[in-house]
């Protein structure tokens, strides 16, 4: 990403500043969403942004509801920021605090200032922080905001928790069966050749399992390298907007990570959809930033197809009705929603609900993988044993005979 300095107008006041972009249209683009109307814009000395960091989800939340207290105590934007600025302990964090505090001081709107810096700051939280300016209740925008960061790293921590022990016995399974197939095997199969001889009898899985470790002993380098290979272009291949989409329409697929993508998508859907309803956003762009805050292009897809048929007048529980992926209630509650003029207390209650079904449903497939796992490793390991402790008591037995 490049840096761009400018000098630009808004609301009769001239704003300088600097922006982070991949060109310079991409900069015009940015500044022109911030309501200021450039005047000049050029790249500095062709220097590209080396600032590096991560924000967590924690350290977020803290944020959120610290800066939303001292904004109810009255206490001014400049100062609530510099005083986040001085407690905070991530350093990254502590330099992004410091750019809006400056960009603030320079009469930039917070969202606009916020906005500067997409990988801490969600376009959801940059909406939200707009409408609460536009309507004078940023302090109750920022603590839902704070509500939702903190519901959102909830479900993720579930969920990674609930990913991390499969991944770790998936690994040890891989890795176990690469060393006895490249070491154990090539021992245990001289050993079968040193008791029955060259022509020795073997059964067919035994022989095919000594076939494979003679294959993968051969070219253990080419089968490392061809998977690290592949392992890379297929995760570049996620990253392009056609790839990603196919993986996404993939996931949506497998049975038990279909029901845990969909109730996730589910409940961030009604939770950021009510948030952003609440604080005065409209309809269409609700469904604009949900769409992209729910993390899923298939379902980003479908909400921006309903958004073309509220333009064209319909209801938003219509096309949802229909929908493959939201299930029938969600679109029932919708609608009685916008009977009532409640949606955003409806959806909070669907997203509450959702919220606990992916609990639930994380912690029932959590019970039932740690026996799977044991089952699968349990069976190679048996499989291996069966194709060589068979044979080798076989020919010990026909050993033992003919010597007798």
């Amino acid at each position: 990403m490049a840096l761009f300095s400018y000098t630009a107008t808004k609301n009769e006041k001239t704003v300088k500043g600097v922006i982070e972009s991949s060109d310079k249209e991409s900069a015009l683009a940015a500044l022109a969403r911030q309501g200021l109307h450039p005047i000049a814009v050029h790249e500095t000395s062709g220097k590209r942004s080396k600032k590096r960091g991560r924000v967590k989800l924690k350290d977020l939340v803290v944020f959120t509801r610290q800066l939303s207290t001292m904004i109810s105590a009255g206490v001014p934007m400049t100062r609530s920021f510099a005083t986040l600025q001085s407690q905070t302990p991530n350093v990254y964090f502590k330099s992004v605090i410091q750019t809006i505090t400056k960009d603030i001081e320079g009469g930039m709107a917070l969202a606009d200032a916020l906005g500067k810096h997409p990988k801490v700051f969600s376009e959801v939280y940059v909406n939200m922080v707009r409408a609460g300016e536009a309507g004078g209740i940023l302090d109750d925008i920022l603590k839902r905001l704070a509500t939702q960061v903190e519901k959102d790293a909830s479900i993720r921590k579930k969920i990674k928790s609930a990913s991390a022990y499969p991944l770790v016995i998936l690994s040890i399974t891989v890795l176990a069966f690469f060393g006895i197939m490249i070491v154990v095997m090539p021992k245990l199969g001289k050993i079968l050749t040193d008791l029955g001889g060259p022509d020795a009898q073997l059964p067919v899985y035994t022989r095919a399992m000594l076939s494979t470790s003679e294959f993968m002993q051969k070219n253990a380098i080419l089968i490392f390298v061809v998977m690290a290979i592949g392992i890379f272009l297929l995760r570049r291949y996620i990253k392009t907007p056609a790839g990603k989409y196919k993986y996404h329409s993939l996931l949506l697929k497998l049975p038990i990570i279909k029901v845990i993508i969909s109730k996730v998508a589910i409940a961030r859907f009604s939770r950021t959809f009510a948030s952003l309803m609440s604080s005065g956003v409209s309809v269409l762009d609700a469904l604009e930033v949900t769409g992209s805050a729910i993390g899923n292009k298939v379902i980003e897809q479908e909400l921006k197809n309903a958004a073309k048929e509220v333009r064209n007048g319909r209801q938003l529980s219509e096309p949802l009705s229909k929908s493959a992926i939201f299930p029938p209630i969600v679109a029932q509650m919708l609608a009685i929603g916008e009977e009532t003029g409640q949606i955003d207390t409806i959806l909070v209650k669907v997203a509450d609900f959702y919220e606990e079904e992916v609990d639930t449903t994380i912690d029932g497939i959590s019970s039932l993988i740690e026996p799977m796992m044991i089952i699968v490793l349990g069976g190679m390991v048996g499989l291996i044993a069966a194709s060589v402790m068979g044979p080798i008591a076989s020919l010990s037995q026909n050993v033992s005979n003919s010597g007798g």
